[in-house]
């Protein structure tokens, strides 16, 4: 029987591996040189959590998250998103207690059980940061312009960032009836109807075009805001404008998920086609009260890796190195092996990626394989470079060939990788 990845999951393998960890790089680097630090939460939470944080209205909870009862009859749900996890975590562990703002990056996969195509997978894996503690704008311009640098460090230039305010809870009720007395009167689906009720906005966010094609009239948040989400959202841009971000409005942006306020953004590539989002946030100030926590304001990101990889292939752009080592030693003989593997050990030690070939291949099928390893050069050692104490050094780019004193094979190698 041959065993197959599950739909909508797929391997990383290499040489392809190298560009996955590529950009997961770059998408955590901003954070890290920001001062953010890391956290790691499990796989699977109590599903209660996600019902009170994510939205019980949402299709993430109603449609899409994987539930399971554990054998002593609890029921847990593997993540469908990084935030709720994360804040638990935060609230658990005290960090809230400590310095403020709390400001953590993560890395891991969430899973979701949609339809699997181009762009959207069943596991995906994302790059997030949180703050808790603040409700400075600034704060808000800095973890968008963590997104924007990420994608400065790949080289993308095709990603486009769209911004909007959503409201907070003083000037949302009355838009909200507002939404629902025009969305009342549309031709809508039983389930649309039903989420008219529970939470209009999120039609806003429905991608099917029978839905867009009556909303052009609808009335837009952003023109309702009250003077306090007006002022921030104007604070947001201002911050955005000084750090030399720039950003489209995008008044019908709402995101899928409850528990966003006043500022929304989102990431988009439009050589993705329809699942064009490789990345977005906002503000979600309440949150932590939500899931049992003290009424503190954060706001987050989430940077899509699979997305993003794609948006970086679309580019065109070469990243990541696919070769698995810097020098590949080819030892001839039963004393060259045992010698060989010592000086392979010292060049790793030395910070220099190094291999060998194994099982006593001869040196056509040693070079052979020193090739497909990707090194940039390839150490021939045999019973004479034994007697004499020396290496035959060939650079495996230029076919030029050198005979190096042993003890001299370090600093000679960081000398020749460093041109």
């Amino acid at each position: 029987m041959t065993f197959q990845a599950p739909k909508g999951t797929y391997d990383i393998v290499p040489p392809q591996s190298a560009a996955w960890l590529a950009v997961r790089d770059a998408l955590s680097r901003p954070p890290r040189l920001a001062g953010y630090e890391y956290v790691e939460t499990p796989t699977f939470e109590e599903t209660a959590l996600f019902v009170r944080g994510v939205g019980e209205s949402t299709d993430v909870v109603t449609k899409e998250m994987y539930t399971f009862e554990d054998r002593a009859g609890r029921s847990l749900t593997l993540r469908p998103e990084g935030t709720a996890g994360v804040l638990r975590a935060i609230v658990e562990r005290g960090l809230h207690r400590g310095q403020l703002p709390v400001k953590v990056w993560y890395c891991g996969p969430n899973f979701r059980y949609e339809q699997p195509q181009s762009g959207r997978y069943r596991q995906h894996t994302q790059v997030g940061v949180e703050t808790v503690g603040s409700d400075d704008p600034m704060l808000d311009a800095e973890v968008i312009w963590l997104g924007t640098e990420a994608h400065r460090l790949l080289g993308l230039r095709r990603a486009r960032l769209l911004l909007n305010s959503i409201g907070c809870q003083e000037c949302r009720p009355p838009y909200r009836r507002l939404l629902q007395e025009f969305l009342r009167g549309l031709d809508l689906d039983d389930d649309t109807r039903r989420r008219v009720e529970i939470n209009p906005m999120r039609v806003l966010d429905d991608k099917r075009p029978e839905v867009q094609a009556q909303l052009g009239d609808a009335p837009l948040i952003i023109d309702h805001l009250c003077g306090a989400c007006k002022d921030f959202h104007d604070q947001v841009r201002g911050y955005l404008a000084d750090l030399g971000v720039t950003w489209e409005d995008a008044p019908r942006l709402v995101r899928g998920l409850d528990y966003y306020r006043r500022t929304t953004f989102e990431f988009v590539h439009d050589d993705l086609g329809a699942q064009s989002s490789i990345g977005g946030g906002g503000r979600y100030d309440g949150l932590l009260a939500t899931i049992g926590g003290p009424d503190l304001p954060g706001v987050g990101c989430g940077l899509g890796l699979d997305r993003t990889l794609l948006a970086v292939r679309a580019e065109g752009l070469a990243v990541g190195d696919e070769s698995r080592c810097d020098v590949y030693v080819v030892p001839l003989g039963d004393a060259a092996r045992r010698r060989a593997a010592i000086l392979v050990r010292d060049l790793r030690q030395a910070e220099i990626r190094a291999d060998t070939s194994y099982g006593g291949q001869g040196l056509k099928g040693a070079m052979k394989a020193a090739g497909r390893s990707g090194a940039a050069y390839a150490l021939i050692l045999g019973d004479r470079e034994l007697e004499q104490g020396t290496v035959a050094v060939k650079n495996l780019r230029s076919g030029e060939q050198n005979t190096v004193q042993l003890d001299r094979i370090l600093p000679t190698l960081r000398d020749a990788l460093s041109m």
